[in-house]
């Protein structure tokens, strides 16, 4: 327990803390930080500056730093901005500026609404409900400019060769240096010519010299795999972002389609490139 002594300080000393505590408490976005011939710059300001910042090392400085960093910009660029001219140009950016503003900030708002595990799971059978199994290769191959230096090639593997040494020696392919090989691939990610040769080849067969417009390839199939349509777990986040789009999508639909529109007739389209207009006070 206190002594009365203590307590007594406590509470001589409470009148004196809570303003400096309740002055915390009420500041806001609308908070003044600084005033520039009369224009302000507020918290809020700062906040959306702050989030802007896409310098790794300057989003890294202590907050006293960035502070005073940003608010020097902010300093510099409200006095200059009040020396700036305002014309019809200026007006139509401010306003497309704003218009982008708020609409960007009602998207997002949309896009933060969690989908439902329904609406997960729809989107993904509709997304690879109906994929059906696929046939991957795994294929090395070695690339050269002529028919006769691919022939020779093709003997020499016939004879014992090592393949993945060849690759390395011969080769002017990327592969070249990694013995070879091209990985797993559909065959519908190689040009026609190398495809249907990977495709009659049995595994580890070697084929005759194939030509392609890069050049003669001599081809290895080491493996084949049938790819399955990932489940739902591997592409969660890719279906939820497709959930997540569609929402948006939608209600942007909605809203435009409740809006009251009215077009202008009559307004020659040539004259947007009348940029004189922008003149105008």
């Amino acid at each position: 327990m206190l002594k009365p002594s203590i307590l007594a300080a406590f509470t001589l000393m409470a009148p004196l803390l809570s303003p400096a505590m309740a002055a915390a408490q009420d500041k806001n976005a609308d908070t003044v930080v600084a005033t520039v011939n009369g224009q302000t710059i507020t918290l809020g300001q700062m906040i959306v500056m702050k989030q802007s910042v896409q310098d790794p090392q300057m989003a890294g400085l202590p907050d006293q730093a960035l502070w005073d960093m940003m608010l020097d910009q902010l300093i510099r660029q409200t006095a200059v901005a009040g020396t700036g001219k305002e014309n019809a140009g200026v007006r139509a950016q401010m306003e497309l500026q704003r218009r982008n503003t708020l609409a960007t900030a009602a998207v997002t708002q949309i896009a933060e609404i969690e989908p439902t595990e329904d609406e997960i799971q729809s989107t993904y059978e509709k997304m690879f409900g109906s994929v059906e199994p696929s046939t991957e290769y795994s294929a090395a191959h070695i690339l050269v400019e002529t028919e006769e230096e691919a022939k020779e090639i093709k003997s020499e593997l016939d004879g014992g060769a090592d393949f993945g040494t060849l690759a390395e020696e011969r080769s002017t392919g990327p592969s070249g240096p990694n013995k070879g090989d091209l990985g797993w691939f559909a065959a519908e990610q190689m040009v026609p010519p190398f495809a249907e040769a990977v495709k009659a080849l049995d595994k580890g067969e070697v084929s005759d010299p194939v030509k392609t417009d890069f050049g003669w390839h001599v081809i290895k199939l080491n493996d084949t795999r049938l790819r399955e349509a990932p489940t739902l777990d591997e592409v969660r986040e890719q279906v939820i972002q497709m959930v997540r789009r569609g929402k948006v999508e939608a209600a942007i639909e909605s809203i435009v389609a409740e809006a009251k529109i009215e077009k202008v007739e009559g307004i020659e389209p040539a004259m947007m490139n009348d940029i004189d207009l922008l003149e105008a006070e």
